[in-house]
């Protein structure tokens, strides 16, 4: 693991709101897009299938989650798709997204 791959990723969690490390082929991933796009919430995406896998090790080490969607908002790790979507749910999505 780099530096600078830690340096990136933790400033694109830092510098946004609400952060998706996705994988374009996933269809979690395309339902948690979907979610923050129908809820009109501004969210910012790094597609790793694209970037590399090296992103997805150093989230590894950082949530232990190795699976994506991997969605951060306001810096806190929130998890995956079904992690989101009962926050949805239970109404404490908007609590997140207020912090």
């Amino acid at each position: 693991m780099t530096k600078e791959i830690m340096t990136y990723v933790d400033q694109i969690i830092s510098e946004n709101k609400v952060v998706v490390f996705s994988k374009s082929y996933c269809p979690y991933c395309d339902r948690t897009k979907e979610l923050f796009q129908n809820s009109q919430i501004n969210f910012t995406v790094l597609e790793l299938d694209v970037i590399g896998n090296k992103i997805q090790e150093y989230l590894f080490q950082k949530t232990g989650q190795r699976t994506v969607p991997n969605i951060f908002i306001n810096q806190e790790h929130i998890g995956g798709n079904s992690d989101l979507e009962a926050l949805k749910n239970t109404g404490e999505l908007a609590r997140y997204l207020n912090k």
